[in-house]
């Protein structure tokens, strides 16, 4: 088992619904970046997702794309991501960390270097936008041969047909997009949301986390109460974006936290 699964079997035993958090690495540098990676789980993160810096970041709205030009622009790599996540890890041996990107600094880098790096700095599991399942021997196999969970999305236009293929290969939970569109973009909606897990549910055992337009405790709560967890990323991150300091941005992610553990 990963330190994903564990995480939610824990969950599951007291009944409690996962908040997932997403940070670009290394935004807006190394050491506050790491200030609010560290607190993140004291502020009630279950499960971090951890954004690799990339200069083509197509899934993504301006949000995320600026804290990924802020973060290379601090002199952000692959390589300093992996650092961050040691660094984390002398800390904190427990709190599940997904590494969020796309596929091409992986590649540049080399599938099974990355792989070793990736397992020995202490990442649990990865969600990389750009490779569909047609490519699974590309990454998720040998990724999942290495003991790393390797997460898909599923998004309203993925349809009965196309879900299987979705599935397959799956593994820690499936992340389920709840908008069409790029990330901050608009506002997910609890009532729209429901009957698509339900229809996911009906295909898998795998916990269902929604993301995409969650910004307030309140959304956070609703959409949590429909699914199995709720990841909240662009509402964070503009807070880096606008300069808050690290204990500001904490007492957001700690609202947001228990709008989703009161679900």
């Amino acid at each position: 088992m990963t330190r994903i699964d564990t995480k939610f079997a824990e969950l599951n035993a007291i009944g409690k619904k996962a908040f997932v958090t997403y940070v670009m690495a290394g935004d807006p540098n190394y050491d506050t970046s790491l200030e609010v990676v560290k607190g993140l789980p004291a502020a009630g993160v279950d499960i971090i997702e951890l954004g690799l810096p990339f200069t083509d970041p197509m899934a993504d709205g301006p949000t995320i794309q600026l804290a990924g030009q802020r973060a290379l622009k601090a002199g952000m790599s692959l390589e300093k991501t992996l650092e961050m996540v040691r660094d984390f890890r002398l800390g904190d041996d427990t709190t599940p960390i997904v590494l969020m990107g796309y596929y091409n600094p992986i590649y540049s880098r080399g599938v099974t270097q990355f792989l070793e790096e990736a397992k020995s700095a202490g990442i649990d599991g990865m969600i990389v936008v750009d490779l569909p399942p047609e490519e699974d021997d590309e990454l998720c196999i040998p990724a999942q041969k290495a003991g790393l969970n390797f997460i898909r999305l599923a998004t309203p236009t993925t349809d009965n047909k196309r879900l299987p293929k979705v599935l397959s290969n799956t593994s820690g939970f499936l992340y389920y997009v709840s908008i069409t569109g790029i990330t901050g973009a608009a506002a997910a909606d609890a009532s729209d949301v429901a009957p698509e897990v339900a229809r996911i549910k009906a295909a898998t055992d795998l916990p269902i986390i929604v993301g995409f337009g969650i910004r307030t405790p309140q959304n956070a709560h609703d959409i949590a109460s429909v699914a199995d967890g709720a990841v909240v990323g662009s509402a964070i991150v503009d807070k880096i974006g606008a300069g808050k300091s690290p204990s500001e941005i904490l007492a957001f992610v700690k609202s947001l936290a228990d709008g989703a553990h009161s679900a």
